[in-house]
């Protein structure tokens, strides 16, 4: 399948009802929204709670991060990192590709699995995520955008979970039908018992498996396949909201913030093709060289031959050659090719 590019050069194709959801709106509506946000006093307000939560984790997290350096067994290294890529998983191929972008199918097993799995990542149930994706996508760098570049590098990293939302994040998320979402019974199921699934998942049983099966104390399993992983899966969640529209090139767009990273890309599992992703949000790749550091793919593409997966969304190469003709660079595409 084929999918739509946010430039002009596919506005002759129809949008329907669930594209709207996340594709950019037109430039003469964000100038409408940044004048109404012109009217709306707000003040940042800082959430004392959170900040001294993110305090506690860090500092945990680099105890952790001691101890697998030094402490911990080889095999609880292996599992902290097998941790971290599955816990990716849960968001790049489920939380993003599949439920916030509809960039491809997944049979009824296949999503149960990306449910579970994103319960290790621990970043809010999937339909509250893909709600902030999707405003994301619709108001990018205003002021309804939950993690809005303007307003500085460290709060698009993560000092938009540290304040208040802006009151137009919260009513432009409000306005998004979320009904595709709603109604899958797998991410009800996540909603409704999500506080015990996260502590399982995230916490409990990265404790359990190294205590059990290699005999690790389950201090050190805690810190580091719990607390540091999770730590660093956040962070590399973060610098893709963050350095993935600072450090970087622009071949497919060169007026939209959103760069290619391939730092990012390593950290996030295939996620750093952002100006790719945001130029054409709906591509399952999210990147036109998919399969360098892309582990996302790679895993869509394998449960694909398994028949999990099927209906993968591609924008077609005429289409990405026109779009970086027309808006992009073709120096910057062959240096995000290296």
């Amino acid at each position: 399948m084929t999918v739509k590019t946010r430039s002009n050069i596919a506005k002759k194709v129809e949008k329907d009802s669930e594209e709207k959801q996340f594709l950019a709106v037109d430039p003469d509506e964000i100038t409408k929204l940044q004048e109404e946000s012109k009217k709306i006093p707000y003040k940042m307000e800082i959430v004392w709670r959170n900040v001294f939560l993110f305090a506690f984790l860090h500092a945990g997290a680099a105890l952790g991060l001691y101890q697998l350096i030094f402490e911990a067994k080889w095999a609880t290294v292996v599992f902290t990192f097998l941790m971290y890529v599955f816990g990716g998983f849960g968001i790049t191929a489920g939380a993003h590709r599949l439920w916030s972008h509809k960039s491809y199918k997944a049979t009824t097993p296949m999503r149960i699995f990306l449910m579970l799995m994103n319960n290790i990542a621990l970043q809010n149930d999937v339909i509250e995520w893909a709600r902030d994706h999707r405003c994301h996508h619709k108001w990018t760098d205003t002021d309804a955008d939950p993690h809005n570049t303007t307003r500085g590098f460290f709060f698009a990293h993560m000092g938009w979970l540290l304040v208040r939302k802006h009151p137009q994040v919260k009513e432009q998320g409000a306005k998004l039908d979320m009904s595709d979402l709603t109604s899958d019974p797998v991410l009800v199921f996540q909603r409704k018992h999500y506080f015990p699934l996260v502590i399982l998942f995230c916490f409990v049983l990265p404790t359990i498996i190294p205590v059990y099966f290699w005999g690790e104390t389950a201090f050190i399993a805690f810190y580091t396949a719990g607390t540091f992983r999770y730590c660093f899966t956040l962070h590399a969640t973060w610098c893709i909201n963050s350095a993935a529209h600072y450090f970087g090139y622009k071949p497919y767009d060169q007026a939209i913030s959103p760069v290619e990273n391939v730092l990012t890309t390593i950290a996030a599992v295939g996620e750093g093709g952002h100006n790719f992703h945001h130029t054409f949000p709906q591509d399952y790749r999210t990147s036109e060289y998919s399969l360098k550091y892309n582990w996302t793919r790679v895993l869509i593409d394998a449960a694909a031959v398994l028949g999990l997966v099927y209906d993968r969304k591609t924008a077609p190469d005429e289409v990405i050659n026109r779009q970086v003709a027309s808006k992009g660079s073709e120096v910057d595409r062959q240096k995000s090719i290296m």
